[in-house]
């Protein structure tokens, strides 16, 4: 019996051993599941926030940073073919852009030793005075010429230098023995010929037209005047007396007394009669009829 008894102690001691050890596995194996089920449900709670749909995420994203005051935009690039199209003028603007002054009329007066000073003088001052461009040539060798009553010139330039040169009018000097002197230069000469040939404007006053345009053929076909002591050697047929006679390209006047009138014809011709009465105007000249003086002929 008493060994019956110790086997029945130890069994129930090692049945009570079995049930606390468990109890203590279920305690164990709970706190598992425990924590296995916190997980899932932990994950099941932030899958949401995770991925959330774009109008909740465009909802709770925070705003830009506003823009300082001062901030500028940044500048649209644009083609170069469009940006260049865009920056050229139209013709007419191009044309307006570029157009200068039209240039002065050009006039050439030759001297020579005992040209008339008057003549000479009056002529360069009241074309200047309208504008013009005018060169006093020599044909001398120096460019100081002393005129016909002892008047010294200094010219602008020589006539050699002028030989090539394209002029709106050439108007030539009376008095002697100035004008025989201008009639033997032979650059002078040319000069006149291509001007009469080209249609450009030239004259002479006082002995210029008989001593120097007659013998050079450039009075033909055309009504002329001189001073009275050479009306005998024109043609009498082509002679007239008028102060200044203008027959086509060529003007011709009588002498020192009319070279106001001769000079004052051609700013009519080069530049209208408005400038005409302005000039005239500056003169403070008492006679101031000298424009219907004008006896103007056609060529024939």
């Amino acid at each position: 019996q008493s060994e019956g008894g110790r086997g029945r102690e130890g069994a129930i001691a090692y049945i009570s051993s079995l049930c606390a050890l468990r109890r203590k596995g279920c305690i164990l194996i709970g706190w598992i599941l425990f924590i296995s089920e916190l997980q899932i449900l932990m994950l099941s709670v932030s899958k949401p926030l995770l991925s959330l749909s774009p109008l909740t995420a465009m909802a709770i994203r925070p705003p830009p940073p506003r823009a300082p005051t001062h901030y500028a935009p940044p500048h649209r690039r644009t083609s170069p073919f469009r940006s260049a199209a865009r920056a050229a003028p139209s013709s007419s603007t191009a044309a307006t852009a570029v157009s200068l002054p039209p240039s002065p009329k050009k006039v050439l007066v030759p001297i020579a030793m005992g040209t008339e000073e008057m003549e000479a003088v009056i002529l360069a001052g009241v074309l200047r005075r309208a504008g013009a461009d005018v060169t006093l040539a020599s044909v001398e060798d120096g460019l100081e010429i002393e005129a016909s009553y002892g008047t010294r010139i200094i010219a602008d330039k020589p006539i050699a230098a002028c030989a090539d040169q394209v002029f709106d009018l050439v108007a030539v000097p009376g008095g002697m023995p100035g004008s025989v002197r201008l009639r033997d230069s032979e650059i002078l000469q040319r000069i006149m010929v291509r001007q009469a040939e080209e249609k450009r404007l030239y004259g002479a006053i006082c002995a210029a037209p008989a001593v120097v345009l007659m013998p050079w053929g450039l009075h033909k076909g055309r009504k002329i005047t001189c001073h009275p002591s050479f009306v005998g050697d024109l043609p009498t047929f082509r002679a007239v007396e008028s102060n200044v006679q203008v027959s086509g390209e060529l003007t011709t006047s009588r002498g020192p007394g009319t070279a106001f009138q001769f000079a004052l014809s051609f700013v009519e011709q080069l530049f209208g009669l408005h400038a005409v009465e302005d000039v005239d105007s500056t003169l403070v000249r008492q006679n101031k009829t000298c424009i219907s003086l004008f006896c103007i002929m056609p060529f024939s």
